[in-house]
């Protein structure tokens, strides 16, 4: 299974360590999920895949259990969706490039 977190801050307050709290919240994820933090500029997107039947429920469910550790605990999952995946595919006839 593979999601992307949208992952926002509570508060109103300037978003100065979201790199930072991006790696925190990584490290407070289950260890066998594979995790990419892909932006930390006043919101923070992650994309995890989970090798097994983890359902997007269940990875929603463990996000905002981790996201109540103190330390990232000004941060909240606005989105658990399973990404588009931008590919499209060649016309018929056409040799892969």
């Amino acid at each position: 299974m593979l999601v992307e977190l949208t992952i926002r801050r509570t508060t109103s307050e300037p978003p100065n360590n979201s790199p930072i709290d991006g790696v925190r919240i990584l490290s407070l994820l289950p260890a066998q999920w594979r995790k990419e933090l892909t932006a930390a500029n006043g919101e923070i997107i992650v994309r995890v895949r989970t090798e097994d039947d983890t359902t997007i429920e269940q990875i929603r469910v463990k996000v905002t259990a981790a996201l109540t550790a103190p330390e990232v605990s000004h941060w909240e999952l606005a989105t658990c969706d399973a990404p588009a995946t931008g590919r499209h595919e060649p016309p018929a006839g056409s040799a892969p490039s």
